[in-house]
């Protein structure tokens, strides 16, 4: 029995929280049992040599494992039935109720109200902060225990079952290191739904909210100069193409904030955009100044009837085919919605006096090796050309990938995850630049108020992050270990995929001007034959109505920097 302890101690059984024990529990019990089953053995047959011990022991390794871990299972299944709950005075179906509150400041204070006076969030036990000042004390009557260091220590001697992480202003990477920590415990971890609501009355539902895949690259709170911004969107009718997608809608959310007279939402999708009304209807009441319109860029006479009936002065074009592989398959798809969809769009409105239009471009835009990033290229190029010959102020903002935007990597890492796996990578050196949904739209926003005409501004997307290093953040977030009980595939590159994505062509690295704002920059202009790149335009037009294999030809003769990728298409 001796050897049995010493094993049950060597291997940390008591730290063990068998109230959220599972399958790996089992088995690491299974082996503090195996290990001294077998040194038994080995001493019995070197030195006692009987037979009768020997069947014995296997017999006594048995019930070892059926009572001790056995009975910890009962106990867990007797706290989880209702009988249970009532006699740890435990109202709630839940059991899982230990919780801790990461912040013991204002929003930290806030946090442990709304626990109290509503049970269905948990109880909190225990408080942590990084301020020397605030250990040791209590928050209503909730300890202080130690720092945001120590959270996986704590979150073991209290038995969490819930984390809240309440200090709205971890940001960056303090704030990705503090979620690491809240991850490693396996504890379902949560954040302030809306940090604006700290101070006010408990609400009774939808105070806190799931972490989300955002919150892991969080980069530092974006300020604006919502002046300029009021300046150019308070009172004005705005259209946003493409209203109803990822970056598009979020626009129209940002827009909303500055009272604009109307908001015209224009897509060819109007279940994404019907859906995006009900949302501001049901924030800013049915009244709200919101009209949806159904309709394609490349069809002129529509966009020509858009302009006639509502006459709005800022436009926002974010309409695009941006999925690179599929664009390699059907290239003059990609031409006719992306270049001469926004070529109908900036006609149409230099011909109806809208006043400034930002149009959304990528990072694949720069030394392309896809149809899509070259038909983004030829859009800046558009932008440029306009602004030249017209008294619109025409501009484009290139960035990066958007975290969570339809068709980027991790809803498709989320969705593999869901199903048990595998998660598959392209290459295992892959690298993004990302920025969240908000943090992009804000930037072009402001953008569109700094809309000096011509002008590419090139947003500061930080440090890019190895997507390697993303899945495997992903894969712990959901509670498993990378290549232990989820595995990564490497699938190979995509058809117009690149290792690296870049920002500024070559010629840009040394001539980028800073603006008024730290996060936007201005590529130096380029000059354009505005002759011959017209007629280059006409050729492009005549090879997409045709479909050929000569579309992708054109392009690399308009782009020079474009690097087709097609020879790996499987068609």
């Amino acid at each position: 029995m001796a050897v049995y302890l010493l094993s049950f101690l060597g291997g940390r059984l008591y730290t063990i929280l068998w109230k959220y024990a599972g399958e790996r529990d089992l088995i690491r019990l299974a082996g503090m049992i195996a290990a001294p089953t077998v040194v038994v053995y080995l001493v019995n047959r070197c030195f006692i040599h009987g037979v009768l011990f020997n069947s014995a022991n296997a017999m006594a390794s048995v019930l070892i494992f059926l009572l001790v871990g056995g009975s910890r299972l009962a106990w867990r299944l007797f706290l989880n039935h209702p009988l249970g709950e009532r006699l740890r005075g435990n109202t709630s179906k839940d059991p899982n109720r230990p919780v801790m509150i990461v912040g013991a400041g204002e929003a930290g204070a806030w946090a442990i109200n709304v626990c109290k006076s509503n049970g269905s969030y948990g109880h909190p036990v225990v408080a942590v902060d990084d301020d020397p000042a605030k250990l040791g004390q209590t928050i209503h009557g909730v300890p202080v225990k130690g720092t945001l260091e120590e959270i996986p220590d704590l979150c073991t001697r209290y038995s969490i079952h819930t984390i809240i992480i309440a200090i709205p202003t971890l940001r960056g990477s303090r704030l990705n290191h503090v979620i690491d920590l809240c991850v490693s415990t396996h504890c379902a971890v949560q954040m302030l739904s809306d940090p604006q609501l700290v101070g006010a009355g408990a609400p009774q539902q939808g105070a806190f909210r799931e972490l989300n895949t955002a919150d892991f690259l969080s980069r530092e709170e974006v300020t604006l100069d919502t002046a300029r911004i009021s300046g150019y969107l308070t009172g004005k009718t705005v259209l946003v193409t493409g209203g109803g997608g990822s970056i598009g809608s979020e626009l129209c959310r940002q827009v909303m904030r500055f009272k604009p007279a109307k908001l015209l939402i224009f897509d060819i999708y109007e279940n994404c955009a019907y859906e995006l009304q009900m949302e501001l209807q049901q924030k800013y009441g049915r009244d709200v100044p919101i009209t949806v319109l159904v309709g394609s860029i490349r069809d002129k006479a529509r966009l020509d009837e858009v302009f006639e009936t509502y006459h709005p002065t800022v436009v926002f074009h974010a309409a695009a085919h941006k999925h690179v592989p599929l664009m390699e398959i059907s290239p003059a798809e990609a031409v006719k919605n992306n270049v001469f969809g926004t070529k109908n769009l900036l006609v149409s409105a230099s011909e109806h006096g809208v006043e400034r239009l930002v149009q959304l471009s990528t990072d694949k835009a720069v030394n392309p090796t896809s149809v899509m990033g070259c038909t983004k290229r030829l859009c800046e190029m558009l932008i440029q050309t306009f602004a030249g010959n017209t008294d619109m102020k025409c501009v484009a903002v290139r960035f990066g990938n958007v975290l969570g935007s339809h068709g980027s990597v991790i809803p498709l890492f989320e969705a593999q995850i869901k199903k048990g796996g595998p998660v598959t990578l392209t290459d295992p050196n892959i690298e993004r630049y990302f920025m969240t949904i908000p943090e992009a739209a804000q930037l072009v926003l402001q953008a569109g108020a700094l809309a000096e005409s011509g002008s590419i501004y090139v947003l500061d997307m930080g440090e890019p992050v190895k997507i390697m290093d993303l899945a495997k953040q992903l894969i712990r977030f959901y509670g498993y270990e990378p290549g232990v009980n989820m595995d990564i595939k490497i699938v190979g590159l995509r058809p117009g995929e690149k290792l690296y994505e870049e920002l500024m062509m070559d010629e840009e690295q040394d001539k980028m001007r800073r603006t008024g704002h730290n996060k936007i920059f201005v590529a130096p202009p380029r000059s354009i034959d505005l002759g011959e790149f017209y007629q280059q335009l006409q050729e492009l037009s005549a090879a997409a109505e045709h479909n050929d294999d000569n579309v992708v030809a054109q392009l690399a003769k308009m782009v020079p920097t474009f690097t087709p990728t097609r020879e790996n298409l499987k068609l």
